[in-house]
């Protein structure tokens, strides 16, 4: 599933290539994990695109005297931007393109979902917080709500393990395996822990890394394991600047004891992987071990 990096990538070049255009049309061949609103035409087409922003996981596009769409990229989603050929034969929908826009210059904008996890829904303007689907989320990493003394008041009474705390929507929106893992390991702390036991200290140190490792990560195009590639359809590079994730085995590059160490290891928790490294992230008790 694309994580904040690479939402906030594909929303990058997404941003590009809406800006000052209006939509002139809209088709639906397939509804998504919910059905796209019925009047998607009837409030989007005719409409000037105003801001392209993010939440989490989620896109948001305003529309000028008009709704919000609401985009998540689910699984396998991405965006697909066809602009109009000098030349040559005519838009054609790839095999998965669901959705698809037209703008006022002859762009597609279409929505690609092989597995038809993600969705594209409207919220209106200005109550886009009070949408079903964003009401509950937690602050944005990258936004202005987002720090120490926020985390600690999140963390501070939970008895679940760290790694699980932070992938909890409403604690934060937008982090997922990858970049869990990733801070964890530059905090030195075992994601193993419970959130619970974590000083002020600690989680103020998780505070600093975790935009750090975002920008260095949105800097790199994002992740790229399977099918991310960003809305000009290049992959990302990050996944080569991965420290600890999907590198179980392997040294751990900032732990001078190895081979005593024993490398990156991993372990499955809430059938996810974590990979850390036990020397440099040990656990605090026999109890969160």
């Amino acid at each position: 599933m694309p994580e904040l990096p690479e939402v906030e990538t594909i929303l990058n070049g997404l941003s590009a290539a809406l800006a000052g255009r209006r939509i002139i049309s809209t088709e639906v061949r397939r509804d998504l994990r919910w059905p796209v609103p019925d009047d998607l035409s009837i409030r989007a087409d005719g409409k000037k695109i105003g801001a392209a922003t993010r939440l989490g996981k989620y896109m948001l596009i305003s529309l000028m005297r008009g709704p919000t769409l609401l985009i998540h990229l689910g699984m396998s989603g991405r965006i697909r931007i066809t602009p109009k050929p000098e030349k040559g034969p005519a838009y054609r929908p790839l095999t998965h393109e669901h959705v698809s826009i037209l703008l006022d210059n002859g762009t597609y904008i279409g929505l690609v979902d092989p597995r038809r996890f993600g969705c594209l829904l409207l919220a209106d303007a200005g109550r886009e917080r009070e949408h079903v689907l964003l009401r509950s989320l937690g602050a944005d990493p990258l936004g202005p709500e987002f720090d120490a003394a926020y985390l600690y008041a999140r963390l501070n009474r939970k008895r679940a393990p760290i790694k699980t705390a932070l992938l909890d929507q409403r604690v934060i929106a937008g982090l997922g395996n990858i970049y869990v893992c990733e801070i964890l390991y530059r905090a030195a702390i075992n994601p193993q822990r419970l959130a619970s036991s974590l000083s002020m200290d600690e989680i103020a140190l998780i505070a600093r890394v975790t935009p750090e490792v975002l920008r260095e990560a949105i800097g790199a195009g994002g992740s790229t394991l399977r099918d991310y590639v960003d809305a000009q359809g290049k992959p990302g590079a990050f996944q080569d600047l991965h420290l600890v994730y999907g590198r179980e085995g392997e040294p751990c590059p900032e732990c001078p004891g190895y081979p005593a160490c024993g490398g990156i290891r991993r372990v499955v928790q809430s059938g996810r992987s974590s990979f850390f490294c036990p020397r440099r992230q040990p656990p605090l008790s026999l109890e969160d071990a």
